[in-house]
């Protein structure tokens, strides 16, 4: 009886088939990794927004409601009070953390600024009172945050029955500071920023209304500074 000989390897069909089942797999493998790896790309662009945010509200709720109730007479030979404040401007003193490294009253400059096509918020940084005589101030200037589309600040001081408060667009020849500070952010790539509002700590000098001299102001600001050190 003839046996009939085993034939050897694949025909047409089975190699047709096994080389589309080769390709759905590839293309499920590639599919699965490019959705993880969108994935993680999104959970880290989260994690750096919201690092972002606790970095900005971070640096005001320290240094603005640290603010200090100084007069600045250092420069052109004028006094004024050293906390101004404009929409999208703000000046004032504050200090650093001892773990900073960096000691002594510092005066912030706080705009929005624009570089290009692009608005960042800087801030300039330099010692309030001169080490020395006749030694210019050694200024720092820092990005604080880039991609900024709006940014404005507000002020809200007491009316003068000290029973209902008002918020106003700027701040400026006063002799005293607001109650509070409200930041708005927005950013070009659209991500939502909640409003940020600071209470100042120090309930800066009496109004002229009490007949507060400059010189009580410079005594308490003198205080103020030994409180400091």
């Amino acid at each position: 009886m003839a046996h009939r000989k085993a034939s050897a390897g694949f025909t047409l069909i089975e190699v047709l088939i096994a080389m589309t089942l080769l390709g759905i797999m590839v293309v499920l493998l590639f599919t699965s990794m490019k959705i993880c790896a969108d994935s993680w790309q999104k959970g880290e662009d989260k994690i750096t927004q919201v690092n972002e945010i606790a970095v900005v509200y971070q640096f005001f709720q320290h240094h603005i409601s640290t603010a200090k109730p100084l007069w600045d007479d250092f420069t052109d030979g004028n006094e004024v009070f050293a906390f101004q404040g404009k929409n999208q401007e703000l000046q004032f003193v504050s200090s650093f953390p001892a773990s900073a490294k960096k000691s002594g009253l510092q005066l912030f400059s706080l705009n929005l600024i624009n570089e290009g096509k692009e608005q960042l918020i800087q801030v300039s940084i330099r010692p309030f009172f001169p080490s020395a005589e006749g030694e210019e101030w050694r200024k720092e200037e820092v990005i604080l945050l880039r991609h900024v589309s709006r940014f404005s600040l507000s002020y809200y001081a007491l009316d003068e029955s000290q029973t209902e408060g008002v918020w106003q667009e700027d701040w400026l020849e006063q002799n005293v500071l607001p109650r509070l500070v409200k930041i708005k952010i927005e950013r070009d790539d659209g991500n939502f920023w909640p409003e940020i509002i600071v209470e100042l700590k120090s309930k800066g000098l009496p109004s002229d209304s009490d007949d507060q001299t400059l010189d009580d102001a410079d005594q308490n600001a003198e205080e103020s500074i030994i409180e400091d050190q």
